[in-house]
C-alpha cells in the first residue's frame, strides 16, 4: 500500500544513514506521519522527540542542515521575519489614515491621494514574485537584506517627500521592495521546520501579516490626531531600522539536500549571497522563470483565485468602515484609532483557534486514512471559516444601511477577521503540502493574491457600496464569497488526481 510505503523498494536495504523519504513523492501520494505505518525496514527513521511524528524530510547527520539547528534559533528566524512581514501592510495601513490630511496639504482631492495607497498594494503583491526567484538564486539572507534596506529608505522618503509626485514615487518603490517578510515567508519555514510544524508556524507568521492592515490605521490614527501625517511614516521608519538591525540577526537557510556543500562559508560571504550564487549547478534564467512554473499547476491557480475572492472583501470592508463611522457616527481620528481594535482581538481570536482547529483536524483524519495525510485535508477547515466571512458580510452590510449600533460592526468585522485568518492559513499549509519544492513561489503568489484583491476591492468599494446601498453590495459580495467555495470542492475531490496528472515542479537544474 502507498500508506505503507516509507522509502523506494530499490532503497529498502540501505542503513539509516542514507535512507530518506521521497518528499515529493509523500506530496503526491499522502504524507505518512504516524510512525507505527513504517516497514521495518525504515523502523530507524528519525521521529519526533515525543515520538508521534516521523519527521519529514528527514534530516541529514550534518549540523549545516537547518533542519538540525536549535529550536531558539529556528524561533528567532522566524520572529525576524514575522517581524519584517508585518511591516509591509502596517505602513500601507499607515497610509490610509494620512491621506485626508495629506489632500489638504497638498491642495488634491482625497481621491488623487489615494493612488498612492492603491499603487503600493499593487507592488506589495509584485514584490514576492521577485524575492523568491531571486532568494533561489542568491539566498534567503542576502535578498531580505537587500529589500529591508530600499524599504527603510523608502519610510524615510514618504515622511519626507515635499509634493504629491514625490509621495507617490515613495509609496510605488516602497511597496515593491517592502514585502520580503511576506512574499518569502513560505520558503524560510520550509527550510527550517519539518511537515507536522508546518501549520502551527505559518499561523504565526499569517496572524503577524493579517494583523498588520488593523495595526497601522490603530496607531497612526493616534500620531496623525496628536501631531501631524509625517510622524506616522517617520516611526514607520523606526520600525524598518530596528527590521534592518533585525535582519543581521538572521542566517542562510538555503541548503541543497541532494548535494550538500561541504562547509556554509563565512558569515560575510553568507550576507551578501556570494556563498550561495557561487554553487555550479545553478542558471538565474531558471531561477526567475520559477514564479511562473508555479501558477501552470491548477491547485495553485485554484487556491488564488478562491483566496482572492475571500480576501477582497476583507479590505473592502476596512476601507468602508472608516468612511462610515466618521459620516454616521462622527467618530474623530481618534475614535477610529480606537475603533481598529476590533481587527486586533479578531486576529488574535482566529491565531488562538487556528493554533489548535489546524493540527486537530490533521489528527482527525491521519486516524481515519491509516496514518496517511493528504494535503486536501488542510481545505476541509476553510468550509466553517468561509461560511463565517459570508455570515459577517451580511450582519455588516444590514448594520451599514440601517445604523445599527457601531458595536455590531465591531463585532461582525472582528468575526470576518477570525474566518480570513483560518482561511490564510489553511491555504498556505495546503500549497506547502502539495509543492514542497515550490515553497517561497507558492507563498509568493498568494502574498500577490491577497494584496492584488485589496488593490481591486479599494478601487470598486466605496463605488460599489454607494451606487447600491450597504446591505446590496456586502450581501453580493457574500454570495461571491460563498460561490468561491466551489474551488475548495473541486480540489477536495479531484484535487489529488490534478497533481498527480501535472506532476510536480520542476524549475530545471537547481
Amino acid at each position: 500500500m502507498a500508506s505503507q510505503l516509507i522509502v523506494p523498494a530499490e532503497k529498502s536495504h540501505m542503513h539509516l544513514d542514507t535512507t530518506e523519504i521521497d518528499e515529493e513523492l509523500e506530496a503526491l501520494e499522502g504524507y505518512v506521519v504516524d510512525p507505527s505505518r513504517y516497514s521495518n525496514q525504515a523502523s530507524q527513521l528519525k521521529t519526533s522527540a515525543d515520538g508521534r511524528y516521523v519527521l519529514i524530510p528527514q534530516p541529514l547527520d550534518m549540523p549545516n542542515d537547518p533542519l538540525n539547528w536549535s529550536n531558539s534559533r529556528k524561533g528567532l528566524i522566524m520572529a525576524i521575519i514575522a517581524y519584517i512581514a508585518l511591516l509591509a501592510d502596517y505602513t500601507g495601513g499607515t497610509a490610509i489614515v494620512t491621506v485626508i490630511p495629506q489632500s489638504m496639504e497638498w491642495g488634491l482631492s482625497q481621491e488623487s491621494v489615494q493612488r498612492a495607497v492603491v499603487g503600493n498594494l499593487f507592488t506589495i503583491g509584485a514584490c514576492g514574485l521577485f524575492v523568491v526567484p531571486l532568494a533561489s538564486y542568491f539566498g534567503r539572507w542576502s535578498v531580505t537584506l537587500v529589500f529591508q534596506c530600499v524599504m527603510l529608505g523608502t519610510c524615510a522618503w514618504s515622511a519626507a517627500a515635499t509634493s504629491f509626485r514625490s509621495y507617490l514615487a515613495a509609496r510605488i518603490i516602497n511597496g515593491f521592495f517592502c514585502s520580503v517578510g511576506q512574499g518569502g515567508a513560505l520558503m524560510w519555514i520550509k527550510d527550517l521546520f519539518f511537515f507536522h510544524q508546518h501549520p502551527q508556524i505559518i499561523n504565526y507568521v499569517e496572524f503577524s501579516i493579517i494583523l498588520s492592515p488593523y495595526l497601522g490605521p490603530l496607531v497612526s490614527s493616534f500620531i496623525v490626531s496628536e501631531v501631524n501625517w509625517r510622524w506616522a511614516f517617520w516611526v514607520c521608519t523606526i520600525l524598518a531600522g530596528v527590521g534592518l538591525v533585525a535582519v543581521f540577526f538572521l542566517d542562510e537557510t538555503l541548503f541543497d539536500r541532494k548535494s550538500p556543500p561541504p562547509s556554509r562559508g563565512s558569515y560575510i560571504s553568507r550576507l551578501v549571497g556570494l556563498q550561495q550564487a557561487k554553487a555550479p549547478s545553478k542558471d538565474f534564467v531558471q531561477c526567475m522563470a520559477r514564479p511562473v512554473v508555479a501558477i501552470t499547476k491548477i491547485p495553485v491557480l485554484f487556491i488564488l483565485i478562491y483566496y482572492f475572492l475571500n480576501f477582497a472583501w476583507v479590505i473592502g470592508v476596512n476601507t468602508t468602515i472608516g468612511i462610515w463611522l466618521t459620516n454616521f457616527y462622527q467618530f474623530s481620528t481618534r475614535g477610529i484609532g480606537y475603533f481598529y481594535f476590533f481587527g486586533i482581538v479578531g486576529c488574535l481570536i482566529g491565531w488562538f483557534a487556528g493554533h489548535f482547529l489546524h493540527d486537530a483536524v490533521g489528527r482527525f483524519y491521519t486516524q481515519r486514512h491509516s496514518g496517511r495525510l493528504d494535503p486536501e485535508a488542510r481545505l476541509i477547515i476553510t468550509y466553517p471559516a468561509t461560511l463565517i466571512c459570508c455570515a459577517s458580510l451580511i450582519i455588516l452590510g444590514l448594520a451599514f444601511e440601517k445604523h445599527w449600533h457601531y458595536m455590531v460592526i465591531a463585532v461582525f468585522a472582528a468575526v470576518q477577521c477570525v474566518g480570513v485568518m483560518i482561511v490564510t492559513t489553511a491555504i498556505n499549509a495546503y500549497l506547502l503540502d502539495c509543492y514542497p519544492e515550490g515553497s517561497g513561489e507558492v507563498g509568493a503568489w498568494v502574498t500577490a493574491s491577497r494584496n492584488w484583491a485589496g488593490f481591486m476591492a479599494t478601487y470598486i468599494q466605496i463605488d460599489w457600496v454607494v451606487h447600491l446601498g450597504p446591505a446590496k453590495a456586502l450581501g453580493i459580495q457574500a454570495a461571491i464569497t460563498f460561490g468561491s467555495l466551489c474551488f475548495m470542492l473541486f480540489l477536495q475531490i479531484y484535487g489529488k488526481r490534478m497533481r498527480q496528472w501535472q506532476g510536480r515542479m520542476v524549475f530545471g537544474k537547481k
